[in-house]
């Protein structure tokens, strides 16, 4: 079993009379792709500057490798940050501000020049180091600053949005070669977003906060196909969160039907929640489904069709690689294993 590198042992975090972290309890073991996933204000970023030493706690300890780093600065950490900001000097070129850092700790100039050219192999910019800052493209200063991150040898490398500012293809692949570089360097990357394709696409783990407390942390699987509750079912992909009563173990009635399904322990006649993925319904013609509608809109998605489907007391979201058209009557069918039960969850 992998070593903890980092634990946050009942960290919270007070701005004024505001608490933005309530009692954060995790730990980040080494070489792990650890994603801090929520919305704008869950905490994540705060999570993210208390772990680099740029925030402190107001209670609580940060630990790394099993020793209290509370008071320790963040330039005396084993960690480099790398900030949706890059903060590269435009004044220095690739090669200068790679460096930084390394002439920083008085490295003599063979050393340096070779650490700069292994880091720009890594990042595959070999060749770029005369090049200007201001003459690179977003996604090519964006592998510069991980380059500079990445140069200085940290134990852990803390991601805070470093892909918002790119556009949609290049951030799909900056994905990917982030990645590649975590598996062939062998360090522990802790990276903030707010894009769930991102942390699904990345991430050994997924951390899911809201209003400053952690609500679940799972592999990417976990995460999508057993939610612990409805916020993480809504927030990770599209999902149909339904009411429903639980009515014994393995058997639940939402949408004025009567369904099985597998879980048990919710105890007799019980409110719960009931999560759904659009791509685990399956469209039947309307006398062979458990429930019925009518298709109510179409959309084509590129790999399957959206179509939304009223039944008498839900709408439902429905993917499919057969497009039925709009107005036309339909039967729903839903798989045992399909049927995810949450217990509800009084706000």
């Amino acid at each position: 079993m992998a070593e903890n590198i980092i634990e946050l042992v009942n960290i919270s975090k007070t701005y004024d009379s505001t608490e933005v972290l309530k009692n954060i309890n995790l730990y980040i073991r080494k070489n792990e792709f650890l994603t801090l996933l929520g919305p704008s204000g869950c905490g994540k970023t705060t999570t993210l500057r208390i772990i680099a030493g740029f925030e402190h706690p107001t209670s609580g300890s940060v630990l790394f490798e099993g020793k209290n780093v509370n008071s320790l600065p963040p330039y005396k950490r084993k960690v480099n940050t790398v900030f949706q900001k890059y903060a590269l000097f435009s004044h220095m070129n690739v090669e200068e501000n790679i460096a930084f850092g390394l002439k920083i700790k008085k490295l003599d100039k063979k050393t340096i020049k070779e650490k700069v050219r292994n880091v720009l192999k890594l990042v595959n910019l070999e060749g770029y180091e005369k090049r200007s800052i201001d003459s690179l493209s977003g996604g090519q200063q964006q592998r510069i600053a991980i380059a500079r991150a990445l140069v200085n040898e940290p134990d852990v490398l803390l991601l805070d949005e470093p892909l918002g500012a790119l556009d949609l293809k290049l951030r799909q692949d900056m994905q990917v070669e982030l990645k590649r570089m975590q598996k062939q360097l062998g360090i522990t990357f802790i990276y903030v977003t707010h894009d769930q394709e991102e942390a699904l696409t990345m991430s050994d783990t997924i951390v899911v906060m809201k209003d400053g407390m952690i609500q679940q942390i799972g592999t990417p699987e976990d995460i999508y196909n057993e939610p612990k509750n409805a916020f993480v079912a809504d927030f990770i992909g599209e999902s149909n969160i339904i009411s429903g009563i639980m009515k014994k173990d393995c058997l639940v009635e939402f949408n004025n039907a009567i369904f099985k399904c597998v879980d048990k322990g919710f105890g007799i006649n019980q409110p719960v929640d009931v999560v759904i993925r659009p791509e685990d319904i399956e469209i039947t013609d309307k006398d062979s489904g458990i429930i019925s509608g009518i298709v109510e809109s179409v959309t084509f998605k590129g790999v399957h069709y959206e179509m939304i489907i009223k039944t008498d007391s839900f709408s439902w979201i429905v993917h499919s690689t057969t497009m039925h058209p709009p107005k036309s009557l339909v039967g729903i069918k839903i798989a045992p294993y399909n049927i995810h039960i949450m217990k509800k969850v009084v706000e």
